[in-house]
């Protein structure tokens, strides 16, 4: 269904873009980051990578280091948080501006025209993500308290998390760089906000498919879509309902991550149900509380957060909805996994850290 002219009419009242961030950085340089945006960033202890990707240490990759725990990926489905490295080819642009997300998205969101000029080689950008990360880490290796055999396969990265920040898919050799990991036998999860269907399409063509592609399901009908992601682009609803449908029959892993936020989107379990259905068999549901973090805390308030009991709940009512089940759980990370049901493969053998990744075969 398309826009209606009500809806076309308050995307042309929005703010109108910052200035091109290309103009905003010496010829030399070439950087697509504007300075603000790019000491933003170094004061969070981000790295940029090139001239449009960034890399960060994610806090479950130090907890893994010091041996207290993983992240719920590695719980839900066998990624090692201490040899994860979490990126984005494209730093500089989004084409939402979720009012959860925790990352600056004020500073970049709305600059999807300037991944136009994003031309990094993709090998490039998966060699300087490595080393910014391992740069990053070199740190911890005189900590005491870091185990000496996780610090010793921590600088052997296995897997790449594709999300961070900005909006992966707006790089246009996406295919490229998850076929250049593949090829040095790092699984990659990637994360879309589902508005480049094209994109996807792309990937499935170009035998390129990440080990695991996610989709954020943040909303259950158009209009609570437009209230809480803010998309930036026209005809967002159709984009949405043409990746759902993209996602069916598509030969790798499939999530649907869904970041609840009460008083937002924490209502209407049928109209979920209704989109998921979209997505075929053998998808999985994330269901995660929306987390009072960073720049976040600016729009929303520590009590939109939802305890692990009301996650629970939620995510029971849905599996209900669905005849699914919760099929597993990572109370500290506020979060439930749902599916129609659970299978040997869903937590994947990656190998011995050191030796041996097993890029694994499509098990969904």
């Amino acid at each position: 269904m398309m826009d209606t002219k009500a809806e076309k009419d308050d995307l042309a009242k929005m703010p109108p873009k910052q200035g091109n961030l290309r103009d905003s950085n010496s010829e030399e340089n070439n950087l697509l980051f504007t300075d603000e945006y790019k000491q933003a960033l170094e004061k969070a202890s981000y790295e940029i990578v090139g001239n449009h990707s960034a890399v960060e240490i994610c806090g479950w990759t130090k907890k893994g280091l010091k041996e207290e725990g993983g992240c719920y990926k590695q719980k839900f489905y066998g990624i090692r948080s201490h040899q994860c490295t979490q990126m984005t080819p494209a730093a500089v642009a989004c084409d939402q501006k979720c009012v959860y997300c925790w990352r600056v998205n004020e500073m970049f969101s709305g600059q999807q025209d300037l991944m136009e000029y994003a031309n990094d080689d993709p090998e490039d950008i998966v060699q300087g993500s490595i080393e910014g990360h391992l740069r990053k880490l070199s740190g911890f290796g005189g900590n005491p308290k870091i185990d000496k055999q996780k610090f010793l396969e921590s600088q052997t990265v296995r897997h790449f998390a594709i999300s961070l920040t900005g909006e992966p898919t707006l790089y246009k050799e996406l295919p490229a760089m998850i076929r250049e990991l593949k090829n040095r036998k790092i699984s990659s999860f990637l994360v879309t906000n589902g508005l480049h269907p094209e994109m996807i399409e792309k990937l499935r063509d170009e035998d390129s498919l990440p080990t695991q592609l996610y989709m954020s399901l943040d909303a259950p009908d158009r209009r609570t879509w437009k209230r809480i992601d803010i998309p930036l682009v026209p005809n967002f609803w159709d984009k949405i309902h043409s990746t759902l449908k993209l996602m069916d029959g598509l030969q790798t892993r499939k999530v649907l991550r869904m970041t609840v936020v009460k008083g937002w989107n924490d209502f209407d379990i049928p109209g979920y149900a209704e989109l998921i259905k979209m997505a075929g068999e053998r998808v999985m549901i994330e269901v995660k509380s929306y987390m009072h973090l960073g720049p976040a805390r600016k729009r929303l308030s520590k009590e939109n957060m939802l305890t692990y009991d009301e996650i629970l709940d939620f995510s029971n009512k849905l599996a209900s909805e669905l005849g699914w089940k919760v099929i597993d759980e990572a109370p500290n990370s506020l979060i439930a996994l749902v599916a129609e049901e659970d299978w040997d493969g869903r937590v994947m053998d990656f190998g011995d850290p050191l030796t041996g990744h097993l890029e694994p075969s499509f098990t969904c």
